[in-house]
């Protein structure tokens, strides 16, 4: 990002590729939905499983990663009518963002949080 080459743009929203990348994965699920899937994981009820996610919450992300061309649908089962979920290109593109989120993570949140707990100063 080079921010002196970014004129502000006073009164408007500025226009950036982080933010229209957002609308599209920018919520805890859908990045969710996407690590199990580069994990392996394919089918509704065990990516609903392994993230957490509210099964209405589940069918709306997943609808809208398939509709952004993040993830594809494919039928395995006719009766009943069962699909797996598997990523295209630009899902498996994401995983250089979440490696570098996770990394993220692990120092500054989850790396954090330990340290705080063995120094004895979460929660009081």
């Amino acid at each position: 990002m080079k921010r002196e080459d970014e004129p502000t743009n006073l009164g408007a929203p500025r226009v950036c590729s982080i933010a229209d990348a957002l609308q599209v994965v920018g919520e805890r699920w859908s990045l969710l939905v996407v690590r199990e899937l580069g994990s392996g994981v394919r089918r509704f009820k065990d990516i609903q499983v392994n993230t957490g996610v509210p099964r209405e919450t589940l069918a709306v992300r997943l609808r809208k990663l398939e509709g952004e061309g993040i993830i594809e649908r494919r039928r395995y089962c006719e009766h009943p009518p069962r699909d797996e979920y598997w990523l295209t290109d630009a899902g498996l593109s994401l995983f250089p963002v979440l490696d570098a989120l996770r990394s993220w993570g692990e120092r500054h949140v989850t790396g954090a949080r330990g340290a705080d707990r063995a120094a004895g100063t979460v929660g009081g």
